[in-house]
Order: structure tokens, then sequence, then C-alpha cells
């Protein structure tokens, strides 16, 4: 009887001194939570939890989920995801916080690109936890917010380990939340890795995806009809870029078409006009296509079937003036013809007589030459007319 009353005091002195160790942490929570500067609070956590930890306080898990989501001088990472880490290991903490915790997580795992997997375990519990929370509680915390982060930071880790599929589809459920710019970034550099790989097909759903969202998108919307173009569907390619030039006088667009239409003109002379317009238009609405002024006049000219030989003969003529010219000058200076001998006379005559003959050549050549490139005048006035461009 006597070692009963015995043992049933031994264990009142020890759940006495439980509760007044669990009693002191709760105190020294509650004190480090209620200090004065944050720098204070997190010393105070850091300190609860250099005494209490494993004591079973009822306050532990909030130490560390507090201590991963502020933010203090030389705090490290791993701090950051040590704590977190604990904190959901242990449990009980509320759904605002949990979320805080598991974005912080998200972050740094992302950030890092090392733990994929960890990436979207955490992602997962985020979606997964702000979902249910705005079940119980839809005027509460910005749920909706937090579900769009956990699909944007899989999409994240879902990009980074090569599954483009899947990061397109959570990038398009985070969008769809969030309405947030970056995302519609993130979406353009899987469509431009797409294309370098030229995956044409699915570079091309990007696309469009990115171009139906954002109407305004001419890049993405000229870049469709680009993949287009690259698997081999020409004529989608030009009906959607001329259909987009209508609505936007966008100089890249009249590039792209004149340089698709030139190209197929090789084998179908008849498209070489349409060429020629879009990459005027194209020099026109901006200086950085400037190059492409020369490239239509040249295929403007290239109608011509004579422009070439005749240009050769205009260059031949004026160089054939030029050296009897030289040769005058050199022979008889600055003699009139009185002073010139018979010889003379008859030899300078002689030069002269094939000097006007050639001139006569070179200026029936220049005449053709003239009529040529005011052909080309002529269209050149009609699209800075049709684009507005008065000078």
């Amino acid at each position: 009887m006597k070692r009963l009353v015995l043992t049933a005091a031994v264990l009142i002195l020890v759940s006495n001194g439980i509760a007044l160790a669990q009693n002191e942490c709760d105190q020294a929570y509650i004190k480090a939570m209620t200090a004065n500067t944050p720098a204070e609070r997190v010393a105070l956590l850091k300190e609860f939890l250099a005494i209490c930890a494993g004591k079973g306080s009822q306050y532990e898990n909030f130490a560390n989920a507090n201590l991963c989501v502020t933010g203090w001088q030389g705090k490290t990472e791993q701090e950051t995801l040590t704590y977190g880490e604990k904190a959901l290991a242990l449990g009980g903490i509320d759904d605002v916080m949990k979320c805080q915790v598991l974005t912080q997580l998200c972050v740094i795992y992302d950030k890092q690109g090392q733990h994929l997997d960890k990436t979207k375990t955490y992602a997962a519990q985020l979606i997964q936890t702000a979902t249910a929370a705005k079940g119980k509680d839809p005027e509460g915390a910005n749920w909706n917010t937090l579900i769009g982060l956990g699909h944007f930071f899989t999409g994240q880790a879902l990009q980074k380990g090569k599954d483009i599929k899947g990061a397109l589809d959570s990038y398009m459920n985070s969008y769809g939340i969030l309405k947030d710019a970056k995302i519609l970034v993130e979406l353009k550099k899987i469509a431009k890795s797409l294309y370098e790989a030229k995956s044409y097909a699915d570079a091309e759903k990007v696309y469009r995806t990115l171009a139906q969202v954002n109407p305004k998108d001419t890049e993405s919307q000229t870049l469709v009809a680009q993949c287009l173009y690259k698997a081999g569907k020409v004529n989608e390619a030009l009906a959607m870029w001329k259909d987009m030039f209508t609505k936007t006088k966008s100089s890249d667009l009249a590039y792209n078409i004149g340089i698709t239409v030139a190209k197929e003109a090789k084998a179908n002379p008849a498209l070489q006009n349409d060429a020629i317009r879009y990459l005027i238009d194209a020099a026109l609405l901006s200086a950085k296509y400037k190059d492409a002024m020369s490239m239509a006049e040249n295929l403007f000219l290239g109608n011509d079937k004579d422009y070439n030989n005749r240009v050769k003969l205009m260059q031949e003529s004026k160089q054939l003036i030029d050296d009897w010219a030289s040769t005058i000058n050199k022979k008889f200076g600055d003699k009139s013809e009185d002073d010139l001998s018979s010889d003379e006379k008859r030899e300078y005559r002689k030069i002269k007589e094939n000097i006007d003959k050639e001139q006569k050549t070179l200026d029936a050549l220049q005449v053709k030459h003239k009529a040529s490139t005011e052909g080309f005048t002529k269209v050149l006035a009609e699209e800075k007319q049709k684009l507005g461009i008065k000078k």
C-alpha cells in the first residue's frame, strides 16, 4: 500500500513538473510574439525553440512556422527550409499560416531548381490546403491567389523537368486565376524552346493559346503563322499574316509576308508583285527593314528582263565617253580647234564624233532605264498613300 502511495506521489510530482515546464514554454512563446520589434521577436523565438523544442509545447509548430515566414538580416535559405519543414512535420498550424509556409518552401525550392519533386509536392499541398480552406471560409484569406500560386509553382517544376505539356496546363490554370503577365512570359519561353527544337506543331499550339489569351499580342499571332509556315502550311500562314496586316499595319508582319511571298514567287512569278508591295510596306513602316526597300526594287526591276544588260551597257558607254574625253584633254589640252594642225583636227573631230554617237546611245539607254525606275517609284508612291505616309 505504501508503495502505491509513493508511486502516485511520484507521478503527481512528474506531472506537475511537466505542467510547469509547459507553462514556462507557453509564457516564453507569448513573450516572443508580443516583442516590440521583429528582430527581438526572432531572437526570442529562437531562444524558445532552444529551450522548449521536443518538450511537447503546443507552440513549437507555430514558432517554427513564424521563423520560416519572417525575414531577418543574414537569414539563409536553408534556415527557411528547416523551420518550414519542421512546422509542417509537427502539424496543427492553421490554414493561413500553413499556406504561407508552403509558399515560402515553394519559392526557395523553385529558385534552387534542384529538388523538383519537393517543389511539386509543396505546390500540390498549397493548392489542396487553400482549396479546402476556401470551401470552409470563402470570404477569408485570398485563397484564389494561393491556389493560383500553387499552379504556377507546379508549372515551374514541370517546365524545369522538361514536361512541357504538364507545365503548359499548370501555367494556364494559374493564369486563369491570377491574370499575371509574368505567367505569359513563361509560356513564351516554352513556345520558344519548342520552336527552336523544331516542334512546330506544339509551338503553334502554345502561341495560339497566347494569342487567344491576349488578342493584342501580335507577336504571338505572327509566330503562329511562322510555325505554320515552318510546318509546310504556307497558304495557311500567308492567309493568317495577310489578315492580321489588314487589321494592324505592322512592319514585322509586312516583312514576314514579303519574304515568304518572294520565296514562293520563284516557283510562281504571279506572286512577285505582292512580294514587292509588302517589302516596300515593311521598309516604310520601320527603319530596321530599310534593306527591304532594296529587295523590293531588285524584284521589281528583275521583271525587266533587259534591265541588268542595260545597266551593263550604260556603264560601258559611260566609260567609253569618259576615256575619249580624257584623251582629248591629254592630247589637246586647252587648245582651240583653230590652234590645231590638220592631222590634230581630224583626230579631234573623229573622237568628238565617237563621243557624240556614244552619248546618243547612252541617252537612249537612260530613257529606258528611267521608264523602268519610274515604274517602281509609282508603286512606292501607291504604297505610301495606302499607308497614309505623306512624305
